[in-house]
């Protein structure tokens, strides 16, 4: 049996090396990178079998977000799309110190991905997983998707497999109000929530401490574990009714994208395999920490690893 299944896009990460301007650069490093690959790769790399589904063109810049995700050990359940008319979305990081700061560019319109549909996704693998993992970045690709992934989310719950979701809010694909439309309408069918506090804030209007936000959506919508991430404050999670605190690690900022990806897929790591919620927050904390070393989206670590980082630092605060 499968222990997680993720679904969601996956672009092509186009970078120049060595902090180059994107008008100048001659060269691009390129990447596989998409909220729910990345989070595949980081719980299979720390021992869950996990698989990622998507729809792909059928073409080399499609197989090449394949290869990546295979050569870390991902399982991988493709609906491959007509080469000729599908397209393989894209991403441009230019990645600067300060003041320059990072610019993302996004070639994403009409991606294969934006067409799936329920009947095409490996729902009988994803009703035998132990968990099921999305993001609000999917719903927002487009109207079919915002359909097809309501449909796998209540399948999922129908099925026993534990369901989570990271409410990813992205301005660039949506406003505020209608992302709380469309994620609130999928809250009963999610066991498992991961929200940025900025996030919570910005898309369902919570205020307050993370404590008070994590209780008032548990409260509202039933979830069985509610996550809030603070940045360098560490994250927050709330399991009947105990709140469990853990505080960052310390780490480079080299690399931070993905580092949010990274957080839920040491979570689950952990969590899917049946451990407490305090350890799989230390993984998850360590996990992100360790990615901000490691350049592009993916986490490229191992469970030695994590324990070494959550060995030298402070445990998760029960009360």
């Amino acid at each position: 049996m499968t222990d997680l299944v993720t679904f969601g896009e996956t672009m092509l990460r186009l970078s120049p090396p060595d902090e180059e301007r994107l008008e100048t650069a001659d060269q691009y490093i390129v990447r596989a990178a998409g909220a729910e690959s990345n989070v595949a790769v980081a719980a299979q790399r720390l021992g869950l079998d996990a698989v990622w589904t998507s729809k792909l063109p059928d073409s080399p810049v499609g197989r090449r977000v394949v290869g990546e995700l295979r050569n870390h050990g991902v399982d991988t359940d493709i609906v491959w799309d007509d080469p000729e008319a599908g397209r393989q979305g894209t991403y441009y990081l230019e990645q600067g110190q300060k003041p320059r700061g990072n610019e993302v560019i996004y070639d994403r319109a009409d991606a294969s991905v934006t067409t799936a549909e329920t009947g095409e996704l490996p729902t009988e693998t994803i009703a035998d997983a132990t968990g099921f993992h999305t993001t609000g970045i999917t719903p927002a690709l487009s109207d079919t998707l915002e359909t097809t992934t309501a449909e796998v989310l209540s399948m999922a719950q129908d099925a026993d497999t534990v369901t989570s979701f990271d409410l990813n809010y992205r301005s660039k694909l949506w406003d505020p109000a209608t992302a709380k439309s469309v994620l609130t309408e999928l809250f009963p069918d999610i066991d498992v929530l991961v929200a940025a506090r900025r996030d919570a804030e910005t898309v369902l209007g919570r205020t307050g401490d993370a404590e008070s936000v994590a209780r008032g959506l548990a409260d509202d919508y039933g979830f069985d574990v509610t996550v809030v991430t603070r940045g360098s404050k560490g994250a927050l999670a709330l399991e009947d009714d105990t709140v469990y605190e853990q505080p960052t690690f310390e780490a480079s900022n080299a690399y931070p994208v993905g580092t949010g990806d990274s957080f839920v897929g040491g979570f689950l790591s952990q969590y899917l395999a049946g451990e407490s919620v305090p350890e799989a927050l230390a993984w998850g904390a360590a996990t992100a920490a360790l990615k901000r070393s490691v350049p592009g989206d993916i986490a490229v670590v191992s469970p030695a690893e994590v324990r070494e980082v959550i060995e030298g630092d402070t445990e998760a605060i029960s009360r």
